[in-house]
């Protein structure tokens, strides 16, 4: 008797333990959808939208845009030295591959001129109380989309 009992609160706990599991599964799901891990967009457009990276320093400022068009990509670099008030930038162009959420660019050219090193980045779409962002893999800069930054600064 005393093994069908300790046998029974064997198989009771763990039956319990697997809800907990569940429980705790489905947390983690949220959580993977609020980093952007978990999120299904595919079927979300990037054609003809602008991101923006906005970095303030002590020095200086600095501006990137992301421009993309079909396969093509134009990637804006904006410095703004608060000493002098000048602004210099620099224009890279190539090309974009998209794979589910993730986001490859390749810029081979500095004001149409051929570069022997192409600025390369890798991104992660993600979707953010229906704003769209971009997360640099690497660096974990995070790009806005220019539509919802200017509704924002409005």
């Amino acid at each position: 008797m005393r093994k069908l009992f300790v046998l029974t609160l064997f198989f009771t706990g763990f039956a319990l333990n697997a809800q907990n599991y569940g429980a705790i599964n489905e947390i983690l799901d949220r959580l993977e959808e609020r980093k952007g891990i978990n999120q299904h967009l595919e079927n979300v457009s990037i054609d003809n939208k602008k991101f923006v990276l906005l970095k303030d320093f002590n020095d200086h400022t600095e501006r990137s845009f992301l421009i993309i068009k079909g396969k093509d990509v134009t990637y804006v670099e904006m410095f703004d030295d608060k000493a002098t008030a000048k602004s210099t930038s620099n224009v890279f162009s190539g090309d974009v591959i998209r794979k589910k959420n993730i986001i490859s660019v390749r810029a081979d050219k500095l004001e149409n001129k051929k570069i022997p090193i192409p600025v390369a980045k890798t991104l992660l779409l993600t979707k953010q109380k229906e704003i769209l962002y971009l997360i640099d893999i690497n660096s974990r800069d995070r790009w806005i989309d220019e539509e919802a930054y200017s509704k924002k600064s409005k």
